[in-house]
């Protein structure tokens, strides 16, 4: 697919030599760094030396002394305590970490943890969950990334004598529930000084909050951090600041010491050498989703507290399979929604909206992605659902997803989300007009220039400046997200050096590529879904190439290779 290249602007020379001098590096990591808002000695230090002392303190939140408070009383009192979350990857590992810390403190029997079944009840706090902490006898529920705009939920739980402490990151409305006690960094009220923490580091910030007034050293917390870290990576969030610090040091825990229900997964991955942000994106997050897009979210959570290898066993392998049946209706759905463009003929629509009752709930937000890697246009996937069409929506950059479904809200029983993706719900009657509407809107509102994906450059650099000291610097960048994403460098004017072909099922093209000024020095290179230019780069016409480094190992062997993000031919 054509990409649009951006270089991004460089920062003034006076900058970056200045910053050459303090830290003593070349213009290019200089120039790298100033693209993140580092300019100075301490802002560096602070970026390629983490700190647990970097951390915030956690009674800057509005509402964390009352929610301390309350806890203190049920620990003190002997209340029962349900802690409920959400059913994806920040959902189930929040409730996991609050789980067990507490376990620590209090007796197991005093402690219930409940995840929604995401189909029966759906996203958020449920009556039912209200209806299960009533029946067990709580007191109390923590609920963790999840219940900012639960107000009949928590009044209903109020009705039954159960107080409520909501643990929170998504955006609040004008008004919050009448919780004993809101956490979320992003009520208008809340000075605490970093805003993108996940549910599951809100929840970290309540036990850092409960630890240090109890009288509990940090260290016996910071095993706690490798659920931070998976949960931070998994939801897509800025890696910078605290967030940066929270994985930086989980990341540790992980490849040093995991937990005994998640080394099974790390030993299941054949991951060689150490996890990175991807590994967790790519390997444990969708096995740990796949528990509820399958069966239901509480088995993950059931894993993340396994104490024993027999247990954690038994768990992986539920897990696994679910994972299994997720990857089979993914791979079926994507083939399914991909056939159904092409008869349709709808590829050259402004907009993807697809329906077909049997698509499965839990992977039409997955496959939606997909469809955008093929045709790269707002997408939305519909299937049938109690009666009703449901969906997934997913955008491209720069197009609100969320604002153009709500100018078809009157085809619309409710949907919620934000700028990127959505959920939305509507009679069955209505799915082929919404197609049409959600089509005008999109075609009225839309920048034609989106349609096109762009990627973003970060330097342009010859493949002589490509070498083990820049790269170790440049890996020292890590770990990589949101906003603090792998340099992306671009080389012009490289030819096949003798040895580019085809690799794996033949649409994956293996580089091995030159500059004419200074044809000594040859890279290697994957470009995955690029085998179709092979006789083209045979042939020795030049091109240009953007890609990351990336270390390579085989047989033991680390070598630097590029991965390549796109090709683009000079023209002639």
């Amino acid at each position: 697919m054509q990409k649009q290249w951006k270089l991004i602007a460089s920062p003034p020379e006076d900058k970056i030599d200045e910053l050459c001098q303090i830290l003593n590096v070349n213009p290019l990591v200089s120039t790298l760094l100033l693209q993140r808002e580092i300019g100075n000695f301490e802002d560096a230090k602070s970026f390629f030396r983490p700190s647990l002392n970097d951390l915030h303190d956690p009674f800057l939140m509005a509402d964390m002394d009352k929610a301390v408070s309350r806890i203190q009383d049920a620990i003190e009192e002997g209340q029962k305590i349900l802690i409920y979350g959400d059913y994806d990857v920040d959902g189930t590992t929040s409730v996991a970490l609050m789980f067990s810390f507490l376990r620590e403190i209090v007796s197991e029997e005093l402690l219930h943890f409940y995840i929604p079944d995401r189909y029966a009840e759906g996203y958020g706090i449920s009556m039912q969950g209200v209806d299960f902490a009533h029946e067990n006898n709580c007191q109390l529920i923590i609920a963790l990334d999840c219940g900012i705009t639960a107000h009949a939920q928590v009044d209903y739980a109020t009705s039954k004598g159960i107080d409520f402490i909501i643990c929170d990151h998504h955006l609040p409305k004008e008004t919050l529930p009448k919780a004993i006690a809101v956490l979320d960094h992003k009520r208008s009220d809340c000075h605490y000084p970093y805003k993108e923490l996940t549910g599951c580091g809100i929840g970290f910030k309540l036990v850092q909050a409960l630890s240090s007034k109890l009288g509990i050293p940090f260290e016996n917390i910071h095993p706690l951090l490798d659920l931070v870290a998976i949960s931070t990576c998994c939801d897509i969030v800025p890696l910078t600041g605290e967030n940066r610090v929270l994985v930086h040091f989980g990341m540790l825990i992980l490849n040093d010491n995991p937990r005994t229900g998640l080394r099974s997964f790390v030993e299941l991955s054949g991951k060689k050498g150490r996890f990175n942000v991807t590994d967790l994106v790519f390997t444990i997050g969708p096995r740990i989703n796949a528990a509820g897009r399958i069966e239901h979210g509480k088995r993950a959570v059931e894993l993340l507290l396994a104490n024993t290898e027999l247990e954690s066993a038994g768990w992986t392998h539920i897990l696994e399979a679910n994972n299994t049946d997720r990857k089979e209706l993914d791979q079926q759905t994507s083939i399914e929604a991909l056939g159904l463009v092409e008869e349709l003929g709808i590829q050259n629509k402004m907009s993807t909206v697809l329906f077909q009752p049997h698509w499965h709930k839990g992977v039409i937000g997955i496959v939606a992605s997909r469809l955008i890697e093929q045709y790269y246009r707002p997408t939305i996937m519909l299937t049938e659902s109690k009666g009703k069409a449901v969906g997934s929506a997913r955008s491209i950059k720069g197009f609100d997803i969320h604002e153009a479904i709500g100018k078809c809200d009157d085809l619309l029983e409710q949907y919620g989300g934000h700028q990127f993706a959505a959920g939305l719900t509507m009679p069955l009657e209505n799915v082929d007009q919404f197609v049409q509407k959600f089509e005008a809107v999109v075609r009225q509102t839309i920048d034609k220039s989106l349609l096109i994906p762009s990627l973003d450059v970060n330097v342009e650099i010859d493949l002589d400046e490509i070498n083990p000291k820049f790269w170790n610097l440049i890996k020292q960048f890590a770990p990589f997200g949101p906003e603090n994403m792998k340099p992306v460098f671009m080389t012009r004017n490289v030819k096949d050096a003798q040895w580019s072909k085809k690799v794996g099922d033949g649409t994956h093209l293996k580089l091995d590529v030159m500059q004419d000024k200074n044809p000594n020095i040859r890279m290697g290179g994957i470009a995955f879904g690029f085998g179709e230019l092979e006789s083209r780069i045979k042939s020795k016409e030049s091109f240009d190439i953007a890609y990351t480094i990336e270390e390579n190992v085989w047989q033991e062997q680390i070598s630097l290779q590029l991965m390549i993000k796109d090709i683009r031919f000079n023209p002639s």
